[in-house]
């Protein structure tokens, strides 16, 4: 990681402790880095998809809740209200929700070296997050279509990090069967 000098066109300095954080940067990074089940590596655009979604889901969420009255309580209420009827400016939450369904299918297309099991749960969790989009909150009370979508995609995203798990070597730590049963553990106890 370099950066050009003020007043000195072209020439280069090295940041101090950069050249190792950007190595490792660079290595975390590159294709290579997540190898699949059958040692193809993800490409690139799966990984940013995957990257996004969670960015998406938190950014609308905050966004949509900053635009709410003082009544909303995010302690309280869940994301469907901010994209339910009765939200204001509903259609923050509601485009991230449809943004992050999006990345959900873009990411399984790109996993090819995935179990397939893996990949049809991410597909029905993009899904999913598509159904809770446009099958919104009414302002009071809830529609079955709406819980429905809502209860498919958490235990779907609950459970998904189990059917990643690999066991060929080498593989970090959280593929291993016992990381993803731990995730899915903590994913099933929020959910709960």
């Amino acid at each position: 990681m370099t950066w050009a000098r003020t007043g000195q066109p072209g020439s280069r300095a090295e940041l101090p402790g950069a050249g190792a954080i950007g190595q490792q940067v660079r290595r975390i990074a590159s294709a290579p880095a997540w190898p699949t089940a059958a040692g193809r590596p993800v490409p690139v655009w799966a990984v940013v998809s995957a990257g996004l979604s969670p960015v998406l889901i938190v950014a609308g969420w905050l966004a949509a809740d900053a635009l709410q009255p003082a009544s909303y309580s995010p302690l309280r209420q869940t994301v469907s209200v901010l994209a339910g009827h009765a939200g204001t400016d509903r259609w923050l939450m509601t485009g991230a929700l449809l943004l992050v369904g999006g990345c959900h299918l873009v990411t399984a297309a790109g996993l090819t070296g995935a179990r397939p099991a893996a990949r049809v749960l991410l597909i029905v969790a993009g899904l999913s997050s598509i159904g809770i989009a446009t099958c919104p909150e009414p302002a009071h009370g809830s529609t079955p279509q709406h819980l429905a979508w809502t209860a498919l995609g958490a235990v779907t995203i609950a459970l998904w990090p189990v059917f990643v798990a690999r066991r060929s070597a080498p593989h970090p730590l959280i593929l291993s069967p016992s990381g993803s049963a731990v995730v899915t553990a903590v994913f099933a106890a929020l959910l709960g």
